[in-house]
């Protein structure tokens, strides 16, 4: 009788690990415009009136409060504090790493601006260690091909952008344009305006214009009925843009304060179970890219990623 072979033992298959965060459910819910803010992106060639009438849209949607101004343009829109009769706090920039826009965001939304404007976007693409740099330095690493430099530099753009969309608060941006020329059949065609940024940057926008060296504003695309295919000479931005874009949102919607969900994400009573469940409510709304500046390390991040990293730390620890 032939012997059988000693027993092997196996040890225990491990199962892949699952992030119960980003393996939600995808639910449907009843469509509302609750906690939807404005955003507003104005472009145009220099001294068309884009900062001029960033700052009264701004001031318009801030209803009297102080807003804040993240400011590239060598202190430009401070120039105009008596000529508008606006009050807002300044942040000057001098180099503009998209990360830096980042912090700059998280700050303002920290100081619980209502109203943050950027004057202007144009030098996140085009400026010092924009993203175009950063796509330029980014290209050593891959042998000199600038192509590949572009795995760097999309997600500090479009990480930029998610911070601003999702800022606890209306939002207001300007940016420079050019003309655009284009050869046809070996002859320039004029192509009309771009803005310096990324291509389509305005489609991101709830309302986008365009205004031309007669300070006449064109809206380019608007989700607001009220704008569509209209043109404004020398725009009031507070009456003229701002009082009937909110009274738009408003209309069957409700504003959501963020801030309630930060004091929740950072509660000393919060569970494993709570946060999860703060975070599918916050990501229902969009707002997982809220800018927040971390409570224990003072360093820029998110909503959803600190929600995150505390409850997976309080399971961990549990």
């Amino acid at each position: 009788m032939s012997q059988l072979p000693p027993p092997v033992r196996a040890g225990r298959q491990q199962q892949p690990q699952t992030d119960e965060y980003d393996d939600g459910p995808f639910t449907f819910r009843p469509a509302t415009k609750d906690g939807f803010n404005a955003t507003v992106a104005i472009q145009g060639p220099s001294g068309s009136g884009k900062t001029w009438t960033g700052l009264s849209i701004a001031s318009g949607l801030a209803e009297g409060q102080r807003f804040a101004v993240i400011d590239t343009e060598r202190g430009a829109a401070a120039l105009y504090v008596n000529d508008l009769d606006v009050s807002f706090d300044t942040l000057p920039m001098h180099r503009y790493d998209p990360r830096d826009l980042q912090k700059a965001l998280a700050a303002a939304a920290q100081a619980r601006y209502p109203v943050v404007m950027v004057d202007s976007l144009s030098h996140y693409w085009k400026g010092t260690d924009g993203t175009l740099d950063q796509v330029e330095k980014a290209k050593s690493k891959y042998g000199g091909n600038k192509f590949a430099g572009w795995k760097d530099g999309t997600p500090l753009q479009n990480e930029m952008i998610e911070s601003l969309m999702a800022y606890p608060g209306h939002v207001v941006v300007t940016m420079r344009s050019y003309v655009h020329w284009v050869l046809e059949n070996g002859s320039p065609v004029n192509k009309g305006m771009r803005a310096e940024q990324r291509k389509g940057i305005e489609f991101e926008f709830g309302v986008a214009a365009e205004m031309d060296e007669a300070n006449r504003l064109r809206f380019i695309k608007s989700r607001c009925p009220s704008f569509r295919g209209l043109v404004l000479n020398q725009p009031n931005g507070a009456r003229d843009i701002a009082k009937p874009y909110l009274d738009w949102l408003r209309d069957g919607g409700k504003e959501i304060d963020a801030t309630a969900w930060i004091d929740s994400a950072k509660a000393t009573d919060a569970t494993p179970d709570s946060l999860l469940t703060l975070y599918r409510e916050v990501e229902a709304s969009s707002a997982l890219a809220t800018p927040l500046m971390h409570p224990q390390t003072g360093k820029p991040t998110n909503l959803g990623a600190y929600i995150k990293e505390r409850g997976t730390a309080l399971k961990s620890a549990a």
